[in-house]
């Protein structure tokens, strides 16, 4: 049997189970307690915002009117590849170069979060690409950090700041930006992050960075398997000691490293609509979500960015019902996945999760399905090659 087994090679059959609970509607899933545990913040701004900043700071933009500015930002269209996605991020950035913008867009996420019931999100961006105009990475990350708080005051919604490093720039910049997240960790920071183009910028060369966050108790992601192959998420895990794993849609080309990842429990950071907006995934049917949930992965639901895809975690939970087949017990166990992989100290997750669990009952009148009640795939494997 191949270590290396094709994504056919261990699909699993689902075992049926009667459906439970009330029909999935996206007025029921928007009133569900959830998280957003993938979400940019540069990524994920108002358009009309936009515009008002861009006056304000005499920014040029691409047009001066909602419609094409979402155009200009490919708002929720198909690109050709992950650099083509990439290039709004340019169009978004030129208005998130003051302490006064970025707080509020800071703010305005977590509102728009609040308002489709997110109890917790995590906010990440890099620091590093707020500094065109002067600021200082410690005044980037304290603006954003400034605007969650005043949300989280007025709204309820807890929140916390993943710092990104970004693949492309030298280790030692990598190393500056884990510095960083170090010195605010307690202070709001929850976790650090490698983000960017994954071919040619491998993992393993920004592994000291890594080194000084796990040696300071601190959290870590890496975005890997999004267009790169699974040998990334191998290096994402054993070079950096990723807890998460950002997207990681190409697991499925590595039987054996999709059973690590499982047997360990790493949580993958599921974006639907984005890996097929940047044609990492074909299309939504053909997203590996089924597959993974199935298999017993444990996985979360995220926007990646809200603006640029086009999309909020009530529309990601909708697309796995509509387009993988989820029915509102796999959702629950979704919902409730994304609570349990959160960056948050166990004492505080476990009280949330309590909160949650009570409140899904309430709403759905049965609670999320426990470990024991999930459905056991049946894995069909093919026979040894020259067999």
């Amino acid at each position: 049997m191949s270590l290396n087994a094709p994504r056919a090679a261990v699909a699993p059959r689902r075992n049926s189970h009667p459906p439970a609970g009330p029909t999935v509607t996206r007025e029921l899933l928007l009133a569900m307690p959830k998280t957003d545990l993938h979400c940019h913040l540069d990524g994920s701004l108002r358009v009309t915002s936009m515009l008002e900043m861009a006056r304000d700071q005499g920014v040029t933009l691409p047009s001066d009117d909602p419609d094409g500015l979402a155009k200009a930002l490919h708002s929720g269209q198909v690109c050709k590849s992950l650099g083509d996605y990439l290039q709004a991020f340019a169009i978004t950035l030129s208005v998130l170069q003051t302490d006064e913008s970025l707080e509020r867009v800071a703010f305005e996420l977590a509102e728009d979060c609040h308002r489709e019931n997110i109890r917790y999100l995590e906010v990440r961006f890099a620091p590093s690409l707020h500094t065109d105009a002067g600021l200082r990475v410690t005044a980037v990350v304290e603006s954003v950090l400034a605007g969650l708080r005043r949300a989280e005051k007025q709204y309820g919604i807890r929140s916390g700041v993943i710092v990104c490093a970004l693949r492309h720039e030298s280790p030692s910049e990598t190393f500056r930006m884990a510095e960083l997240a170090v010195a605010y960790k307690n202070k709001g920071v929850v976790g650090f992050d490698l983000a960017g183009g994954e071919a040619g910028n491998p993992a393993k060369n920004h592994a000291e960075a890594f080194a000084l966050i796990l040696n300071n108790n601190l959290n870590c992601t890496v975005h890997a398997g999004e267009a790169y192959g699974p040998e990334s998420i191998q290096q994402a895990i054993h070079y950096c000691g990723a807890h998460r794993i950002g997207h990681g849609v190409r697991l499925v080309e590595n039987g054996d490293l999709l059973n690590y990842v499982n047997d360990h429990r790493v949580p993958l950071e599921i974006c639907i609509s984005s890996n097929v907006q940047t044609n990492s995934v074909r299309d939504f049917k053909t997203h590996p979500l089924r597959f993974f949930f199935d298999y017993g992965v444990r996985c979360t639901i995220n926007t990646d960015n809200r603006l640029i895809t086009k999309t909020t975690v009530t529309e990601e939970l909708w697309l796995a019902h509509q387009h993988c087949g989820f029915d509102m017990d796999d959702l629950k166990v979704l919902i409730v996945q994304g609570f349990k992989s959160a960056f948050l100290p166990f004492r505080e997750k476990s009280e949330l999760l309590r909160q949650v669990n009570a409140e899904i009952a309430s709403i759905t009148g049965t609670p999320p399905r426990g470990p024991g009640e999930l459905m056991r795939p049946t894995v069909s494997m093919p026979p040894p090659s020259g067999a």
